[in-house]
């Protein structure tokens, strides 16, 4: 789709202008006064905080145990700080937090290396390096975000830069060529494609700020094209994985880091070549990945979640809005536009993930979108159900009640072994939930993934038989799913290994203004053992539990007997999303069991 565009490029492209430079005042003076005052606190903050330190033992921590918070917090927030300082002197523009840019960013071009320890590996999925090799630079999502803040910045404050430090900026160009450019142009990563070999986030994620580098920096016309012709082989690997509807199978919280840096690769290619890449937003491909947020939103700031994704996914905001701008989205346009005036934290400064603070072209995007989110008056609406069956994820709304699915198999990035588990909301409040995933560590990519607890089938509102839980991989799927406007239908046996005497496990639901019904039907000889996982306390009652203040669970007594544990949550990722305590309901039943939430 992106390759056959190139057809259509000028002889010329030009540099990519998002922003007036600073010199360019009377812009930013512009900014609406809330993003002006938003991003002086941060600076005067980022000020008064010193740059982390990034000695060799927090790499070697992660090398020795797995660990990747200790050298993941000091890199990140070194590049916090720049995003902080740099904006904040763009709306001020006296000088006054120069000299602390110009010192952050020489202690990024004097680290050693701009890619994490988790990623310093040259071949897919094989084991980390112990050290960085210097004189091959790897181009992971780190190092390409750090390349885009780098060359912004040089972008935004080359003449006031080179007077607080001179020849600054030729030293951010030596180290962007050196760590960047050149890989980009002469070696081969595992992202950037390879016929059909799968693809994910990373692929349209360091694309995106490779691009910004590219086109943000003084590069020649023989790059920019290259660039451009590298870009549109990937952006077509990275599509090739997506169904024709439009589901990104890594879930709500990677669709920020999969389809918004897909339309991020779009603006940039659509700035410097309208002709040539527009048009892509015509696509009905595209505008269905655009708009697949919208669709699995349940209201105010919970997503429906499966896989690694929380249910709490980050509000929408700017790159929403001109992602459903482009595409002709009102549904998108509305949702944004909503999430961002709910938000309170719109440059996500309190996201307990360092990460989402480190982009400046996110930031800077959203204080010239600002006015014109506050200003859009429509009001977000939902579908009352969708299916996408290119991942096997439904969704349906009735009254209060929301209910999401997944259907498809234990193939998916991010998976989890949860094929055939849902989730439910009542009244914009988890009922039955899905617990996520911890804090990233070298296990969670690793061939030991399925160990940790999280990432079971027996740990997700699911069957387990005897012990024996679902297995990973696109073998283990759902069959004969039939969806209709409230319910949906599928045979589960199949994500199991070979089980004696099990052939089906028929699970249907269904959503009404009424409540859900749940029903599982099985030929399995023994007993089963069904996990019902929630975040309030279940209580029992003569005919089920009652979920807190929140309503209730009902099943016949004498069809299934019950257990109630509480599960402490220590991770400090579960508990940006959950309480300190959820709790595991486990009905053991046999042949068949209906459930009805109410």
């Amino acid at each position: 789709m992106i390759q056959e565009q190139l057809a259509h490029l000028p002889e010329f492209l030009p540099d990519y202008r998002p922003f007036p430079p600073v010199k360019e005042h009377t812009a930013w003076q512009g900014l609406p006064l809330r993003a002006k005052q938003r991003f002086l606190q941060a600076g005067e903050a980022a000020l008064q905080t010193p740059i982390a330190p990034l000695p060799l033992s927090l790499w070697l921590d992660f090398t020795h145990t797995g660990r990747r918070t200790p050298w993941e917090t000091a890199y990140f927030s070194r590049r916090a700080r720049l995003c902080a300082l740099v904006s904040a002197e763009c709306v001020e523009h006296k000088g006054r937090f120069l000299d602390e840019i110009a010192d952050t960013v020489w202690a990024i071009c004097e680290e050693s290396a701009w890619q994490l320890p988790a990623h310093n590996s040259y071949v897919r999925d094989t084991p980390q390096l112990p050290l960085p090799d210097t004189t091959r630079p790897i181009v992971d999502l780190f190092a390409a975000e750090t390349g885009a803040l780098l060359a912004l910045t040089r972008y935004l404050l080359p003449d006031e830069l080179d007077t607080a430090a001179p020849g600054i900026t030729a030293r951010m160009e030596r180290e962007l060529d050196a760590r960047i450019l050149t890989p980009y142009f002469t070696s081969h990563f595992w992202w950037m494609g390879n016929g059909e070999e799968p693809m994910c986030n990373w692929t349209s994620w360091c694309t995106q700020n490779v691009l910004l580098t590219v086109f943000l920096l003084p590069t020649t016309q023989q790059q920019r094209k290259a660039a451009v012709k590298q870009a549109a082989y990937s952006l077509d690997c990275f599509l090739k994985d997506y169904g024709a509807d439009g589901c990104c199978n890594e879930g709500a919280q990677y669709y920020r880091h999969a389809g918004l840096t897909l339309w991020g690769c779009l603006e940039i290619l659509s700035n410097v070549a309208p002709e040539a890449f527009r048009p892509l937003f015509r696509e009905t491909k595209i505008k269905n990945i655009a708009e697949y947020i919208c669709n699995v939103h349940v209201e105010g700031p919970y997503y429906l979640n499966f896989g690694d994704c929380s249910p709490l996914a980050g509000r929408c905001g700017a790159r929403e809005y001109r992602f459903g701008q482009a595409v002709g989205s009102d549904a998108l346009q509305a949702l944004a536009a909503a999430d961002f005036r709910a938000d309170a934290d719109p440059d996500h400064l309190q996201n307990p993930d360092g990460s989402t603070h480190i982009n400046l072209w996110y930031r800077l995007t959203t204080a010239f979108a600002e006015q014109e989110l506050m200003e859009y008056a429509a009001v977000p609406q939902h579908r009352s159900a969708v299916w996408y069956p290119s991942v096997g994820i439904y969704a349906a709304r009735q009254g209060s009640w929301v209910l999401g699915a997944k259907f498809g198999s234990n193939g998916d990035s991010h998976n989890h072994n949860d094929t055939g588990s849902i989730t439910v909301y009542k009244d914009g409040r988890p009922f039955l939930i899905d617990i996520g995933v911890e804090s990233y560590t070298k296990k969670t990519f690793s061939p030991q993934r399925y160990e940790i607890w999280t990432m079971q089938s027996a740990w997700h509102n699911l069957p387990t038989f005897d012990g024996v839980q679902q297995l990973p991989g696109a073998e283990y799927a759902a069959r004969e799913v039939c969806t209709e406007e409230n319910s949906i239908t599928g045979e589960l046996a199949g994500a199991y290994p070979p089980i004696p005497g099990l052939t089906t496990y028929r699970r249907s639901v269904s959503v009404s203004e009424q409540g859900i019904t749940l029903r599982d039907e099985t030929d399995y000889p023994g007993t089963v053992d069904l996990t019902l996982l929630t975040e309030q306390q279940p209580v029992p009652t003569a005919d089920g539990f009652a979920v807190g203040t929140l309503g209730g669970i009902r099943f016949d007594p004498d069809a299934a007997t019950a257990a109630v544990t509480a599960v402490p949550i220590t991770d400090p990722r579960l508990r940006t999303a959950w309480p300190e305590t959820i709790y595991k309901i486990t009905l053991h039943f046999q042949k068949m069991l209906k459930l009805e939430l109410y």
